[in-house]
């Protein structure tokens, strides 16, 4: 009998978009990220669930498919499930794309560990018309096979009674097969009624072989027949762990054969299991034939983020006028309350300009900011993004990167710093430095803010199009980067994209707004931590200098350092020493550009009608027109990556001359790019 405080240690895997983190969520609550592309899950996620008298430690594995040691996830994946102490394994699979999912269910049998697969997405299985025969599957594969929908909620409770089932079994369930193997073999032992997965009898007598030698060299392994087949394969990790003499039965690696062996019984598993395939519906195929085509795939990807942006405008304005009002009547009502209770008049400044105008200034782009997010999730769970990947895996073959590597750099409109990890799914170490170099040319949305202020401001008409080119020209900034570094790069390597390309569906609801709510927090969270700080800072910077708290400004600190810097930044346009200090604030975080530019024009809501023409005037007054502006935009595009991205670039390169040479690169490039443009435009202007 199990004891009350019994605890089941569950390992959740599968392929990328099966469901696997949405059924995770379902049992713990947790609001992990379930993103429709692979490569964003790279680390184990761990949370607990309670169900009847025992306990379950469940971890969220990232989305592989296969148990090879390629990339970074099916590394982290293997290494859990051989080292920790894994009880029972839910193998999540696709049950609308059972054939594809199958292949890392037979590895995980092979595994030896307790398995129970969990056939998600059964609704979307009906709506195709297509049936799974649940009673003949379990036959197949010797292991309990339990329909569930993350989605529904349903099959969840009977799940996890398989788990507690099953998590004491040392050997598969009956096997039904229908083979007649003492007239097909020679073999010593009945293999189809010990093994699910059985190759042909030259494999088979080799895997005997090597059995046998790991047996007498390593008696205390577990599992020899895997750590056999793994032999076969020439698995580098295998292989030098536990060394034998393999080279007079071993002349080659078999994992191709022993791979198409596997398909060739997931077919027959297909035939036998799946009822009316040939009604899949098609209108996949049909919308792939367009979104994906080789001639309109690009223009495609760049019309609907287009429509993104234009969605960010025009809703997001609209809905700002009430945080512009709440501002306005918090600013005055503060300023108010602090003065009639005789406030000295540098803590009401301090409060009204500095963190109010700083804080405050940065929260009337919530919407904006909402709206960005809503859009990207939307096309993410709705299955669009890995088209994305695909589409442009020809154009990034040319510059030395997988079409994989356009993944981060997507992820890189959200917020650099996932996007930085996520460039863990690629295999080579090289593709991951250049991919990491080039991801913050992307226009996170951190970035938003200082787009939005000065396009209005100095391109009302033209707004929308002057963003838009923003994240154009950090897209042309990072190919042209990357292309440059496979131009050096002498030892080119050949790249092919292994991506799934998932079915559209109707975006989850559920899924979106914990994405979205978790951008959110996360704006709000640095709104009220890092902005919150620097508002202050740069307050005391520009009130206080050499003889204490002055009047004038330009008399202050902040003058000081920013007019000390400014001759440097004069080919770029951004001479001026207050453009400056915010540039410097900005390295903290980009949005602390638009909360420091307020409180250097001394304006209390710079989002505002009223606040961008007090400080187009102000601008102006010295000379800063549009192209400046524009200048100043592609500079903040480029320029040095905020703090936690910093951070982010020494954890996954464990190298701080690498992030040093990354910080200092994408500074200069932002100083070439935009004296480019501003030298050139004063031709013309």
């Amino acid at each position: 009998m199990s004891s009350s405080n019994e605890i089941i240690n569950v390992a959740f895997i599968g392929n990328p978009n099966c469901g696997k983190t949405s059924l995770f969520n379902d049992y713990t609550g947790a609001k992990l990220k379930v993103a429709n592309w692979p490569g964003v899950t790279v680390e184990k996620k761990e949370g607990s669930y309670k169900f009847r008298d025992k306990e379950y430690k469940l971890v969220d594995l990232p989305g592989i498919y296969s148990l090879t040691s390629y990339t970074m996830e099916e590394k982290l994946s293997r290494q859990y499930i051989l080292e920790d102490e894994v009880d029972v394994i839910i193998d999540v699979a696709d049950a609308s794309s059972l054939e594809r999912n199958l292949y890392l269910t037979l590895q995980l049998i092979e595994l030896g560990k307790p398995v129970v697969l969990a056939l998600n997405m059964m609704d979307i299985v009906e709506e195709r018309g297509m049936e799974i025969d649940i009673h003949r599957l379990p036959e197949m594969l010797g292991i309990p096979v339990i329909p569930v929908s993350a989605r529904k909620k349903t099959g969840l409770e009977v799940l996890m009674h398989a788990v507690a089932h099953h998590k004491n079994k040392s050997s598969l369930e009956k096997l039904e097969h229908h083979h007649d193997e003492s007239s097909s073999t020679k073999h010593k032992h009945n293999h189809h009624y010990e093994c699910v997965m059985v190759y042909s009898d030259d494999i088979e007598d080799m895997i005997d072989v090597v059995t046998e030698r790991l047996q007498v060299k390593y008696p205390d392994m577990i599992n020899f027949r895997w750590h056999a087949i793994k032999m076969l394969e020439m698995d580098d990790e295998i292989t030098e762990r536990y060394p034998i003499g393999l080279a007079d039965i071993v002349s080659r690696s078999y994992e191709l054969d022993i791979i198409n062996q596997k398909y060739d019984f997931i077919e027959e598993v297909i035939q036998e299991c799946l009822v009316n395939k040939d009604k899949k519906a098609h209108v996949t195929d049909i919308i792939d034939a367009i979104f994906t085509n080789r001639i309109l795939g690009l223009p495609i990807f760049l019309a609907i983020m287009a429509l993104v942006f234009f969605l960010t405008f025009t809703i997001g304005d609209s809905l700002k006028g009430v945080f512009e009002i709440f501002l306005k009547w918090f600013s005055g009502s503060t300023r108010g309350f602090l003065g009639s209770v005789g406030t000295n008049e540098v803590l009401i400044s301090l409060v009204v300009d500095g963190i109010i105008a700083g804080v405050g200034g940065i929260l009337t782009f919530l919407p904006n900011i909402f709206i960005l997010f809503l859009a990207l999730a939307f096309l993410e769970d709705s299955g669009y993004m890995s088209r994305v990947a695909y589409v442009m895996d020809s154009i990034m073959g040319k510059l030395g990167l997988s079409g994989r590597a356009f993944i981060p750099m997507m992820l890189g409109f959200g917020c650099s710093v996932p996007a930085i990890m996520a460039s863990r799914s690629l295999e080579d170490p090289k593709d991951r430095m250049k991919t990491i170099l080039v991801t913050p040319f992307m226009s996170c949305s951190a970035k938003l803010p200082i787009y939005v202020i000065f396009s209005q401001m100095f391109f009302p008409k033209h707004a929308l199009l002057v963003t838009y080119s923003m994240y154009l020209i950090g897209l042309m900034v990072a190919v042209m980067v990357a292309l440059i570094l496979n131009t050096f790069d002498k030892k080119k390597s050949l790249h092919s994209l292994l991506i799934e390309l998932p079915e559209y569906k109707a975006p989850n609801a559920r899924s979106i707004a914990i994405y979205v709510w978790g951008k959110v927090k996360d704006y709000l969270s640095k709104a009220g931590t890092t902005i919150f700080f620097a508002s202050i800072i740069i307050w005391v910077i520009l009130n206080f200098g050499t003889h204490g708290m002055v009047t004038d400004m330009s008399q202050s600190f902040g003058a000081s350092i920013g007019k000390a810097l400014s001759p440097i930044f004069a080919p770029t346009g951004l001479n001026q020493w207050k453009i400056v200090v915010a540039l410097i604030a900005g390295i903290a975080a980009k949005e602390i550009v638009v909360s420091s530019m307020g409180i250097l024009y001394g304006i209390g809501n710079i989002n505002s009608v009223a606040g961008m023409a007090g400080m187009s005037a102000g601008l102006a007054a010295t000379g800063f027109g549009a192209l400046n502006a524009y200048s100043l935009m592609v500079f903040c595009l480029l320029y040095v990556p905020c703090a936690a991205t910093i951070a982010t670039i020494k954890r996954e390169t464990h190298s701080w001359k690498w992030t040093i040479f990354a910080v200092c690169f994408q500074l200069g490039v932002a100083y070439f790019v935009s004296t480019l443009i501003y030298q050139v435009g004063k031709l013309f202007l």
